[in-house]
């Protein structure tokens, strides 16, 4: 199934934040399925949902066979966990065709008041520091609690589902993140865009089996699968779960391939498609109408091939030079 916070689309009577479930036919309410549930927030009512999910598995499979469905053109979806209680983002954690020892597993937290939700819009801050902010495609693990010391065969006990999370970050020079030690260069506001929906995790038979696509104006960036982890998503469950107890409701980010990073820009609209879940669309504002080059990172043997096949069309390499690697790739 496929959850979903949603209003109204503009113009509509009824601004109220509903939960709902994404079907191809629309979207189907699911008000009465969660009544008595805690509404004090909306991250609190998709809490609940988790939580009583299999309670209320019948009458959601019932609502979503039988409708009514309203139509998508109807209503305006919204982050589907607007505030998760902690964001775990992977530190790079993608092998990149790259012939060398796993790196070490390592996340950092990013602000949880960084989401948004579809047609919301990322906002690069005023800062003039930053060389460049940068999208990074992401499949996010969304997940159901308490949970405490996960062993990697049992990982699904703490999976509720997957999401699609884009991790916009702010660079310095090369790839290194702005304000590295303390990895402050990704939780500006605005910068974590999350949706369109929460899968629940029985319609991914294989996390570390999925298409991830990310388009800027069109153009596609990444391409990759994430069969590509170094470190796959029951290692993650496991690793987290040792340091911290893991509650319904957060959400894992699971790094990216880094082959496709390019600056993000004033005007631009960006779609991040992960298979299985769908398409997450958003735009981008700056204040100050920066602009940077039209370029995008190409790694050796790139998994990309319809960037490589642009580069060489416009006269360019198939891979731009090596960059400099700082110590905070993420």
């Amino acid at each position: 199934m496929k959850l979903v916070l949603y209003q109204q689309a503009p113009g509509g009577p009824d601004a109220t934040l509903h939960p709902g479930l994404l079907t191809p036919d629309g979207v189907v309410n699911i008000d009465g399925a969660t009544r008595g549930f805690d509404r004090t927030t909306p991250s609190n009512l998709m809490k609940a949902i988790i939580d009583n999910y299999e309670r209320i598995k019948p009458d959601l499979e019932r609502l979503a066979g039988g409708g009514p469905h309203i139509p998508m053109n109807a209503v305006r979806l919204r982050a589907p966990m607007p505030r998760p209680g902690k964001m775990l983002n992977c530190i790079g954690n993608y092998w990149e065709h790259q012939q060398r020892d796993a790196r070490p597993l390592n996340m950092f937290l990013k602000n949880p008041d960084a989401v948004i939700g579809p047609g919301d819009t990322i906002v690069l801050p005023k800062f003039t520091e930053p060389y460049v902010f940068q999208h990074e495609a992401e499949l996010g693990i969304v997940l159901k609690g308490p949970s405490k010391e996960v062993p990697r065969g049992d990982y699904l006990k703490a999976i509720f589902g997957y999401t699609c999370v884009i991790d916009v970050s702010a660079r310095a020079e090369g790839r290194s993140t702005w304000r590295n030690g303390s990895w402050m260069g990704k939780s500006f506001d605005t910068f974590g865009p999350l949706g369109p929906c929460i899968v629940t995790a029985d319609e991914i038979p294989d996390p570390n089996s999925l298409e991830v696509r990310f388009w800027d104006n069109g153009e596609l960036r990444h391409e990759y699968n994430t069969s590509d982890m170094e470190h796959r998503v029951p290692e993650l469950i496991e690793w987290a779960s040792t340091i911290m107890t893991l509650n319904s409701g957060d959400v894992i980010s699971c790094g990216t391939n880094h082959e496709g990073l390019g600056p993000l820009q004033d005007g631009d609209q960006v779609d991040l498609e992960v298979k299985g879940i769908g398409k997450l669309t958003v735009n981008v504002s700056d204040p100050l109408k920066r602009t940077w080059e039209r370029g995008v990172y190409m790694g050796v043997n790139s998994t990309n091939p319809a960037a490589v096949a642009a580069r060489l069309a416009a006269g360019l390499p198939a891979q731009e030079p090596p960059r400099r690697r700082g110590g905070g790739e993420g």
